[in-house]
């Protein structure tokens, strides 16, 4: 190892020690992170969430807000000069202003911190004055977060799993069989083509904005689609390919392996090493109810990535000695179904249950871990009203909200969802097509307009239990 190297870990130890004594001392700080995949809502969770804490009329299920320990609460500046700041102010007024709209969507990491006074509870609460906790939010694409997974992964293995995947999807996608197409005909025991090498990428590219505009939720590498500053970049410009029988010397297969593994080694493991290793709590937000109506292989596509996302996190407690050098570990996990708001209140116990249902197979191993592990449904905005519609003779609960592209008022009956989960989950493991004997249907609302009086924050639909969950055992 470089000695840069040896000295700049060796700072990061200190920084590390010296952060984990203060907190263990003075004033606490819990990292929270925010992630979902695109289109789970992100942004509105943790707009609501800010302003809900902040105004906490509407938190009865938050224990320290019911019970009015929480004296005060405040936006400190942000902890992380490195970082762009959750733009928290911009987004609020988009959600409440004359003609609300929805906040522009997640494309890089951010933080912001959040400062708790509270007033302690049981035998405490006589002879201790009130203590501070500073909440940092993290925000992050879910999709960078699959990318840990390229961690393990050569890039023989990569390419062969990724071209069966793109094999799977192209009786759906163009795009996939155009893909598969240019990247079957590439030789890559040939000399390096730069030219080439920009198409695979262009069409690797196009293949995997089109899954996921489609509903599918792996689609990695995640930069591909949300490339910031390193759009044109060496380290996004490659593309699964077949093995060849050889890969000599200025090859195309041995370059494409040489950017993949730049990419592993410049993008992924950075996020991971300076802002994923170091959140305390963490929500993974899923748009269940878009994965349905999309069919059942959307369905298993996006219960395998769960079970990806859970084994990513280093779960479990962390002892004191760990806490003070700062070896972090996940001590809770919400699984979060949105836009329940989009469900009559009679169908949200069906959506928690297939929610559920969906984490299963992981849930287990990081409760043995140790780390609390939970799944709900939620609605971080409420943009719907509840009421009874009327369709072939009969009567079925239904909500109504404001469509997003026209403006106008539209009533909405998804369909029914059943109460076993596996009608859902088995159909998507074995493949099938589409659902035998139901249609789920959905449709886009706008944010509706808001009144809200002093001390409200916006109405929302569990997001006091979300928050109770994740970080009420600190309160």
């Amino acid at each position: 190892m470089a000695l840069s190297g040896i000295t700049d870990g060796l700072a990061r130890g200190v920084d590390n020690v010296q952060a984990g004594v203060s907190a263990m001392l003075f004033e606490p700080v819990l990292r929270l992170g925010v992630t979902g995949l695109s289109r789970a809502g992100k942004t509105v969770f943790i707009t609501a969430l800010i302003a809900n804490l902040l105004n906490r009329g509407r938190m009865a299920q938050l224990t320290a807000a019911r019970e009015g320990r929480i004296e005060a609460v405040h936006l400190q500046p942000q902890p992380d000069l490195t970082l762009p700041r959750f733009d928290y102010e911009a987004h609020l007024a988009a959600l409440t202003g004359d003609d609300p709209r929805w906040p522009e969507s997640t494309r890089s990491i951010s933080e912001l911190r959040l400062s708790l006074r509270i007033r302690p509870s049981g035998w405490f609460a006589g002879w201790r004055g009130p203590q501070v906790l500073h909440l940092d939010i993290v925000d992050y694409p879910g999709e960078w977060l699959l990318d840990l997974a390229l961690m393990e992964k050569s890039y023989e293995s990569w390419s062969e799993d990724t071209l069966a995947l793109v094999a799977k999807r192209a009786g759906r996608l163009a795009e996939a069989r155009d893909f598969l197409a240019i990247a079957r005909a590439a030789d890559g025991a040939l000399p390096l083509d730069e030219p080439q090498v920009l198409a695979l990428a262009q069409a690797f590219t196009r293949y995997l904005t089109a899954a996921r505009a489609a509903g599918w939720s792996d689609c990695t590498p995640g930069r591909f689609l949300l490339p910031g500053d390193l759009a044109g970049s060496p380290v996004l410009t490659f593309a699964p390919l077949p093995a060849p029988a050889t890969s000599p010397r200025g090859s195309l297969w041995r370059e494409m392996a040489r950017r993949y593994d730049g990419y592993r080694a410049k993008v992924v493991t950075p996020f991971f090493r300076d802002h994923f290793s170091r959140i305390d709590r963490q929500i993974v937000l899923m748009d269940v109810l878009g994965a349905i109506h999309q069919g059942p292989q959307a369905v298993e596509d996006l219960r395998k990535v769960m079970a990806e996302i859970l084994t990513a996190f280093r779960v479990g407690r962390a002892g004191w000695l760990s806490s003070l050098i700062g070896a972090r570990r996940v001590g809770r996990i919400l699984f979060a179904a949105t836009r329940a708001d989009h469900l009559h209140h009679e169908q949200h116990p069906a959506l928690t249950a297939i929610t559920e249902a969906l984490v299963a197979d992981a849930k287990g191993r990081a409760e043995f871990a140790g780390a609390g592990v939970a799944a709900l449904s939620l609605a971080s905005l409420r943009a719907t009203v509840e009421e009874m519609a009327e369709r072939d003779g009969s009567v079925l609960p239904a909500v109504r909200g404001r469509l997003l592209e026209t403006g106008r008022p539209a009533v909405m009956y998804a369909g029914a969802l059943p109460l076993d989960p596996a009608r859902i989950l088995s159909p998507a493991r074995e493949g099938a097509q589409k659902w035998l004997d139901a249609e789920f249907g959905m449709m886009a609302f706008a944010p509706a307009r808001l009144n809200l009086r002093p001390g409200e924050g916006p109405p929302h639909i569990r997001l006091d239990r979300a928050v109770e969950f994740l970080i009420g055992d600190r309160l």
